[in-house]
C-alpha cells in the first residue's frame, strides 16, 4: 500500500550517507584535533560535550538575524527575519542536499557560502549528541533558480583543503509504503486513520 503525502526527502541522501562512514574515518585519520578546529578555535570536544545546545547555537550561528532552534537531532536556522508570517514556505525544487561536510563545520561557515547563490529560507544541519554535525545538511532557498545555482556552483566545492562537499537537488518523495495492515481494512478506513495521525495525506492506494 502506498500513501501519498506532502512529506519531502532527498534521493541523494542514501547515496551520500552510504559514503559517510568511510569519508569521516579517512578524514579523522588524516587530521589531528588541532587541525580539525582551526576554523573554530573556541570549539573543541571537551567544551562541546555536555554544553547546553543553546550555548552551542550562540557560538556558531552567523550574525544574520535568522532564528535558530534545535529539534529532533537537527539544528534549524531560518526563516529570514523579514519573511512575512502570511507567506507559505518555498515550494518544491527549492531545497538542496549538502553532503560530505567536515564534522566541525557549522552555520557560521556554511551560511555565508551558500548565501552567495541566493537568499536562504532555512538551513537544517543534522547533529549528533557530541555537538558535531553528522556530515550533511539541507538548505532551502526562497526560489528554485537559486537552488539550481547552488548545485551548479558548489557541488564538489573545496570547503577545506582536500575536502570537497557534495551538493545535489533534493527530490520530493511523496509516497510512503505501509505494510502489515489487515486485508479486511478498506481504503476509506485506512485513509481516515492516516489523516488522524498526520497532515497532508491526499490518497491511499491499496494493492490486491
Amino acid at each position: 500500500m502506498d500513501i501519498e503525502s506532502n512529506k519531502v526527502s532527498s534521493s541523494c541522501v542514501d547515496q551520500e550517507l552510504s559514503k559517510e562512514d568511510s569519508i569521516i574515518d579517512s578524514n579523522d585519520k588524516n587530521n589531528s584535533n588541532e587541525e580539525s578546529f582551526t576554523s573554530f578555535p573556541h570549539l573543541s570536544p571537551s567544551n562541546i560535550i555536555g554544553t547546553h545546545p543553546n550555548e552551542i547555537i550562540t557560538s556558531v550561528n552567523p550574525d544574520n538575524g535568522y532564528p535558530v532552534r534545535q529539534e529532533n537531532g537537527q539544528r534549524k536556522t531560518g526563516p529570514p527575519p523579514d519573511w512575512p508570517t502570511t507567506c507559505h514556505p518555498p515550494g518544491r525544487g527549492c531545497e538542496v542536499f549538502v553532503g560530505k561536510l567536515p564534522r566541525d563545520c557549522f552555520e557560521s561557515e556554511l551560511f555565508p557560502l551558500f548565501e552567495r547563490c541566493g537568499q536562504i529560507y532555512e538551513m537544517r544541519l543534522m547533529m549528533d549528541f557530541s555537538g558535531f554535525n553528522r556530515g550533511y545538511a539541507f538548505i532551502t532557498y526562497t526560489c528554485r533558480d537559486d537552488a539550481k545555482r547552488s548545485v551548479k556552483e558548489l557541488n564538489n566545492y573545496e570547503i577545506r583543503p582536500s575536502r570537497l562537499i557534495g551538493v545535489c537537488q533534493s527530490v520530493d518523495n511523496c509516497r510512503l509504503f505501509v505494510g502489515g495492515i489487515p486485508k479486511t481494512k478498506k481504503r476509506e478506513e485506512i485513509l481516515d486513520e492516516m489523516c488522524k495521525v498526520t497532515e497532508g495525506v491526499v490518497d491511499v492506494i491499496v494493492y490486491p
